[in-house]
C-alpha cells in the first residue's frame, strides 16, 4: 500500500509540476529536501526564513503586538530549538534535557544575541539539509514523516514572522507576500 501511495504521489507531483522526460523523477528524499530548502533559503511558493528575518534590527525582532503574541526573535529561537533537537536525534546525539514546556522554547533575544540567532537558524537548517542529502533512503525511511513535519512547522512560524513584520511596517512586499 505504501509503495502504491508513493507511486501515486510521484505521478501526481511529476504531472502537477510539469516534469519532462529530461528531468529526473523526484524521490521522496528530493521532495523533502526541496520542502526544507523552501523554508530555509530557497524562495519558491512562499518566503523562506532567511528572507523573513533579513534586515531586522534587534528592536524589530523583539517587537510584540498589543495582544502579547510572540516576537519574531522568540519564533526564531523556537525554530532553532526544535530543528536542532531533531538534527541531534537524527545524528544519534544524546537528547538534551527539556522540561516539556514548549513555552520555554520561545526565548527572547537581545541586542547582542540577535545576529548570532539569525546565523544559528541558518546553520541548523543547513546542517539538517546536509545530513539528509548524505543519507540513503533506508536511513531516511523512519524519518520521512518527521522531516515533512519539520518543514510544515517551519512554514507555519515563518508565516507568523511575515504577519508580524507587516503589522510593524518592516516588511518590504517586493520580497514576496504583497
Amino acid at each position: 500500500m505504501k509503495k502504491i501511495l508513493f507511486a501515486l504521489f510521484i505521478l501526481f507531483t511529476t504531472h502537477t509540476y510539469g516534469q519532462d522526460s529530461a528531468t529526473p523523477t523526484p524521490t521522496l528524499k528530493s521532495i523533502l529536501l526541496a520542502q526544507l530548502k523552501s523554508t530555509h533559503n530557497v524562495k519558491d511558493w512562499f518566503v523562506p526564513v532567511n528572507i523573513a528575518v533579513e534586515g531586522l534590527t534587534p528592536a524589530q525582532a523583539n517587537w510584540k503586538d498589543s495582544s502579547g503574541n510572540h516576537s519574531i526573535g522568540q519564533l526564531v529561537q523556537h525554530l532553532i530549538f526544535w530543528n536542532q533537537r531533531q538534527l541531534d536525534k537524527f545524528n544519534g546525539k544524546p537528547e538534551q534535557p527539556f522540561s516539556g514546556d514548549n513555552n520555554e522554547t520561545f526565548s527572547a533575544v537581545d541586542q547582542a544575541s540577535w545576529d548570532a540567532t539569525v546565523k544559528k537558524i541558518d546553520t541548523v537548517l543547513t546542517e539538517l539539509e546536509k545530513v539528509i542529502e548524505q543519507s540513503d533512503e533506508q536511513t531516511l525511511a523512519p524519518w520521512y514523516t518527521i522531516i515533512a513535519h519539520i518543514s510544515a512547522h517551519n512554514a507555519y512560524h515563518i508565516g507568523q514572522m511575515l504577519y508580524i513584520r507587516k503589522q510593524q511596517g518592516s516588511w518590504n512586499p517586493e520580497n514576496g507576500v504583497k
